[in-house]
């Protein structure tokens, strides 16, 4: 209790949840994540029905869009917060009306699945919002993480934020641009479709959970042969785990991928992005202006948000 109640707020926070993707897996965590949020100063708007989850979805296409609409309607809202990732963010693309949304000026918060929401809510409209912390799987955790809601509420409530990475053996880098990306699989998955945002001289970061190093190169070099990632000033890697190297890899493994891409790929690409399937994550402003600076000690990484809470009320 002790670690929640430093994020109260003078002000209640109005949170809409809903879930474009997949349903609750555990109703304790679910419920776990409502209170959570309710004994930091949030209230809760709770769009999702456990009783009405469809096949693997948290409901029917139509229902899910629903869920959205009824959560930038509520006057109330101001975070609008997804359950869970999964699969199913794809299905309701072409039946969103992004102009909508946008106009709403909630802030939008998920990442994994929720990757495919932020970037084409991007290209549509040029509108941020955030790759962060779920209801399920952050918030409804056993035990919170300091880390990472102290970095979420820090990130939605301050225009502009910094934080300091201690990661070895990357390359010098100093450079600004749009921050933008998410899961590396949901990206590939846009590429030549209009839920792409076109960035030139971007800083793009990627994470992604079960893929082998063989995966994560060929959808790397799938964006590479795209023209994307020469497009780019750098590339920030988070987590790529929970996968299962096999004896014919004969030494292929994470880092054998990692000097490959580095010799191929003509921008600088830097590890150790504490963002991803991970418990420890930032939250970060997807479409905000960015500043990296890069050492071979680690990096600093400064983000301008264009939304805040504070414009909200």
């Amino acid at each position: 209790m002790t670690k929640t109640l430093q994020y109260q707020h003078q002000t209640q926070i109005g949170v809409a949840l809903i879930a474009p993707g997949g349903y609750a897996l555990d109703e304790q965590a679910l419920a776990r994540g409502i209170q959570a949020l309710r004994t930091q100063g949030c209230v809760v708007h709770d769009y999702y029905d456990h009783d009405a989850k469809h096949q693997r979805f948290g409901g029917t296409d139509a229902a899910r869009v629903e869920q959205i609409y009824a959560a930038i309607d509520n006057p109330q809202v101001q975070v609008v917060l997804a359950l869970r990732g999964s699969y199913g963010m794809s299905r309701l693309l072409p039946l969103l009306d992004f102009r909508r949304l946008a106009a709403s000026k909630k802030l939008f918060v998920g990442h994994s699945d929720v990757t495919a929401f932020h970037l084409a809510l991007l290209a549509q409209t040029g509108m941020q919002s955030f790759a962060g912390p779920m209801l399920c799987s952050d918030f409804g955790d056993v035990e919170l993480s300091d880390f990472t809601l102290s970095h979420f509420w820090q990130c939605l409530q301050q225009p502009e934020q910094t934080v300091t990475v201690s990661a070895p053996n990357n390359p010098e880098v100093n450079v600004s641009g749009m921050l933008w990306g998410g899961n590396l699989a949901m990206l590939n998955h846009l590429v030549g479709t209009p839920y792409l945002p076109q960035i030139e001289d971007g800083i793009l970061f990627l994470e992604d959970i079960g893929e082998h190093p063989y995966r994560i190169e060929r959808m790397l070099l799938q964006l590479k042969y795209a023209g994307i990632l020469g497009r780019q000033q750098a590339i920030l890697l988070g987590d790529f785990s929970n996968y299962r190297l096999a004896e014919h890899d004969n030494g292929y493994d994470f880092d054998a991928m990692l000097t490959y891409l580095r010799a191929h790929v003509s921008v600088p690409i830097l590890t150790g992005l504490p963002f991803g399937h991970i418990r420890d994550k930032l939250t970060l402003p997807v479409g905000a202006q960015a500043h990296l600076i890069a050492d071979a000690n680690g990096f600093q990484l400064t983000t301008h948000n264009k939304l805040t809470l504070a414009g909200q009320f």
